[in-house]
């Protein structure tokens, strides 16, 4: 017996659709997350922006849960909640903040170029379901490709930050896995605002302790930096994401954020002003067109 989740119904029909469009906006919105991390930074510190964007995102969750009268979670949700808190709300905003103090915009993406597909194999693991040989085959060719594009932005040679990225992308393909099978009973917005409180209490006490040792200059770019990574990155962003997630599937959904590296890199030109190569029309393109297979191919 399948579920919402498991299964994958055809690509014309409104809930794919609307869940397609979901999901594509989640990833517009991460993909503002390393250049607005990069900009809080330029006022915080890299623990105080860790905190402060958890402290302000369980907030804005608060006030949601507490307007909406949203009902506590089943018993039997909270340990994946749980891991959507330590995934999402924690871990993935630790280890990157971490590694954009050594690592550049472009270098970061190669964590989100390589989400999509431990995303898919977690999601086939929690279950039990493997999606098609053309799926994987489409996926894994989208997910090398983002890889040699952004190892090569920085001439291949990894950095002490790669440690940092690797684990945020593990917890958070656990993080949006969890997180997207919630998402086909619960209301997405539900799901991510009960893991930022979960996670408030560990982000309110590194708060506390960060900001007496680290100095705060509230520049403008700061304060924008630090409304964006808090408000949308941290919340807002998962809004869409989930609702995306529980319509259409947690792998198939995952693969659409193949394009967010090439985003993040437009955004890191754009914004911070760094440099990219010609060959990002080139990987676009493979990336686009792993996008469209992985989205029409149905599980096995």
């Amino acid at each position: 017996m399948t579920t919402q989740q498991d299964s994958l119904p055809p690509l014309t029909t409104p809930a794919v659709t609307g869940g397609t469009l979901y999901a594509a906006l989640g990833v517009v919105s991460f993909s503002f997350s390393f250049p607005g991390t990069v900009w809080a930074l330029d006022g915080f510190g890299p623990w105080s922006a860790i905190g402060i964007r958890g402290v302000l995102a369980a907030v804005i969750a608060v006030a949601a849960l507490l307007l909406t009268r949203a009902p506590m979670p089943k018993r039997e949700d909270w340990p994946a909640l749980a891991v959507v808190a330590g995934g999402c709300a924690v871990g993935f905003p630790l280890l990157t903040t971490l590694a954009l103090q050594t690592s550049s915009t472009a270098n970061s993406a190669i964590v989100i170029g390589v989400l999509p597909m431990a995303t898919a194999v977690i999601s086939a693991i929690l279950t039990r379901r493997s999606p098609s040989k053309v799926f994987w085959a489409a996926a894994g060719v989208g997910a090398a490709a983002v890889i040699v594009f952004t190892l090569s932005q920085n001439h291949g040679r990894p950095t002490v930050a790669d440690l940092y990225l690797f684990g945020a992308l593990l917890v958070c393909a656990a993080g949006y896995a969890y997180g997207g099978r919630l998402s086909a009973h619960m209301p997405g917005w539900r799901v991510i605002a009960w893991g930022v409180v979960l996670a408030a209490p560990a982000n309110l006490i590194v708060s506390l302790w960060a900001l007496p040792h680290e100095p705060v200059h509230l520049t403008v770019k700061a304060v924008v930096g630090m409304a964006y990574i808090a408000g949308i990155s941290q919340f807002g962003g998962f809004v869409v994401w989930y609702k995306g997630m529980g319509l259409i599937g947690v792998a198939r959904a995952s693969q659409l954020q193949l394009a967010q590296p090439l985003l993040t890199l437009v955004w890191a030109v754009l914004l911070l002003g760094e440099q990219i190569t010609a060959a990002v029309p080139l990987t676009a393109a493979v990336v686009l067109t792993c996008i469209v297979v992985t989205q029409r191919a149905r599980t096995s």
